[in-house]
């Protein structure tokens, strides 16, 4: 179910516009509802997330620095999509950030 926000939309002939407002604004603004209970609140850790998982893999071991500059138009739509299923609860956010620190080598062990 996608839920309309009020937050202003970005032109949408620019996908990396897009991802950089919602990781930068939009999501961190979203993680300040407890009731969400995402494991981040940070902008660059939203970044991490969503490259990490669109990369499959540890971002910056496919994508110069800085992200922004360098993601191609098919990564750059992918990582929207990706964070507007994440703000629609489409996608569990805890699960990324999970994949994206045991691909870094920092995921804890379970108890």
């Amino acid at each position: 179910m996608q839920q309309d926000f009020d937050f202003p939309q970005t032109p949408p002939d620019n996908p990396v516009a897009r991802y950089m407002y919602l990781t930068r604004t939009v999501m961190p603004q979203l993680a300040l509802d407890e009731k969400r209970g995402w494991p981040v609140r940070n902008d660059h850790c939203f970044q991490r997330i969503v490259l990490d998982t669109v990369c499959e893999g540890v971002w910056y071991d496919h994508i110069a620095r800085p992200a922004y500059k360098h993601l191609s138009q098919s990564q750059a739509l992918a990582a929207v999509q990706l964070c507007e299923q994440i703000i629609a609860d489409q996608i569990d956010l805890s699960v990324l950030n999970q994949k994206s620190l045991a691909w870094r080598g920092k995921q804890r062990l379970a108890r």
